[in-house]
């Protein structure tokens, strides 16, 4: 594609080289990012209001980055909050992307993809969601997903509960269940590992929990990391992926029907059609029953007990045992 420099302004945010390739094997321009982010709109801007948003931008011949801090030239229309981050040791100024000017001038910064928060800023500790990630393996086809994903709804359904299911927009897809206001994170989060260890034990042949990949087999990962204050990429975004595609809803009924590449940034507002396919998927907010929290509770956290695996082979590589006591 050429590398114009076309230059418009739209709710008084100028966009810029709008016909330029958005990148390599994105099959569409910044121009197309902009006009089907500004299509849906009005869908798009109540999933990510009053989320903490990080973002993968693409610059020109650069690799995707994420971006969680927001850089010194935003402008002072973009709300943000500034978050003390644990990991960093730093305070991080997340934007909130609330209204439709901000939404441009992402798009106009090449932000292709969208991650807010499981929790708005004013309730940081009352998730709105639980998520399962599913994730195919390195060769598994989007079949393997839609099995692992029946498997999720059935411990979902065996727990009172119900979720709606969207694509990822990459190869795998996500199950959302709304949560009513008032139930910590850690208990959301306990209820994920859950469900997720349910899902597991009804195919332990086609899914798994094990969060190191080399522990895997070829199995669909069921990822029941995603809670509290992490981030899941929001319905309606695009991906920075060959194609450029969209994490698109999708009825549970049709699931098996389609594929993530059926959705990009050049057919998802047609398909859609304005109407909010994701909002009329999900379910009323539910609360988490007391014994799936406490299940969930007894099962180790992911990355915590895969830091503890790996320290404990690289001990047995060297020869080593833990002393006693």
């Amino acid at each position: 594609m050429s590398r114009g420099r076309a230059a418009e302004e739209r709710a008084d945010v100028r966009l810029t080289n709008l016909d330029e390739e958005l990148f390599d094997g994105a099959e569409a321009t910044k121009r197309d990012l902009v006009d089907y982010l500004d299509a849906v709109r009005e869908l798009f801007i109540p999933v990510l209001r009053d989320r903490p948003l990080s973002v993968i931008r693409v610059l020109r011949g650069q690799q995707p980055f994420m971006q969680k801090n927001v850089p010194a030239y935003t402008p002072d229309f973009v709300r943000t909050l500034t978050i003390w981050a644990e990991s960093s040791h730093r305070e991080v100024s997340y934007a909130l992307c609330n209204d439709r000017r901000t939404l441009l001038w992402f798009a106009n910064q090449r932000a292709v993809e969208y991650h807010p928060t499981l929790v708005r800023a004013d309730r940081w500790d009352s998730p709105d969601f639980l998520v399962l990630d599913i994730d195919p393996p390195p060769d598994g086809t989007f079949d393997v997903v839609v099995q692992a994903a029946q498997l999720v709804r059935e411990a979902l359904a065996s727990a009172g509960l119900a979720g709606a299911v969207k694509t990822s927009g990459a190869k795998g897809a996500h199950v959302f269940v709304p949560l009513s206001a008032g139930q910590p994170s850690a208990d959301a989060a306990a209820a994920t590992r859950a469900i997720a260890a349910r899902a597991e034990r009804l195919a332990p042949d086609l899914a798994t929990t094990a969060f190191t990949k080399a522990d895997r087999g070829g199995k669909v990962f069921l990822d029941a990391t995603r809670a509290g204050g992490g981030t899941v990429v929001a319905a309606y975004s695009p991906r920075a992926r060959p194609g450029t595609p969209v994490s698109f809803p999708v009825g549970w009924e049709q699931l098996a029907d389609v594929r993530p590449a059926d959705f990009t940034v050049r057919t998802a507002a047609g398909l859609l059609g304005g109407r909010d396919a994701w909002a009329a998927s999900l379910p009323r907010s539910q609360r988490l029953p007391g014994d799936l929290v406490a299940e969930g509770h007894a099962i180790p956290v992911a990355r915590v007990a895969a830091m503890h695996e790996g320290k404990r082979r690289a001990r047995a590589r060297r020869g080593q045992h833990p002393a006693p006591g």
